[in-house]
């Protein structure tokens, strides 16, 4: 199944989508591509914003910051993964009974997930700008991804 389906399902209902993540045979380059298609997602929605900082002020070229933005979601996949980790730690306290394996699943997923929004939040910010709006948006992708990140970390330490 597509990807995409699978987000459109997690949708609907993100605990059935991950529990058939977490059935299927494991894979960590599996896992690692659900964070570079993340990635890849975040990269593409800060591309408008970044293009409107260029053309209200020429001083400041696409290209560097395009280039800035991708080495700053390069440097964060360390963090996502101590993230993961802590997640899992913090659950094992509480009782949980996963592994690192499905903390890290279960990130990934919520991230992969919360990425059509974070694209909406990259128009948004390319062609309104700053304001309610995109304050708004920011709000609901958090928001989402908090709710996502929290039902499929409980599925992946049950």
């Amino acid at each position: 199944m597509p990807v995409t389906n699978d987000i459109v399902s997690a949708w609907r209902r993100p605990r059935v989508m991950m529990l058939s993540h977490l059935a299927r045979e494991r894979s960590e380059p599996w896992v690692f591509a659900l964070l570079v298609a993340f990635m890849i997602m975040a990269f593409i929605a800060q591309w408008p914003g970044a293009s409107r900082t260029s053309f209200e002020n020429p001083a400041v070229p696409l290209e560097p910051q395009l280039l800035a933005i991708a080495l700053g979601i390069l440097a964060l996949i360390p963090a996502w993964y101590a993230l993961a980790a802590i997640s899992h730690w913090i659950a094992k306290l509480l009782g949980g009974q996963g592994d690192h394996y499905g903390a890290r699943l279960a990130l990934f997923w919520a991230l992969v997930t919360v990425s059509p929004l974070m694209l909406l939040q990259g128009l948004v910010a390319g062609m309104i700008g700053p304001g309610p709006g995109l304050t708004s948006v920011t709000i609901i992708t958090g928001v989402m991804f908090v709710s996502f990140w929290i039902l499929n970390l409980i599925e992946a330490e049950r």
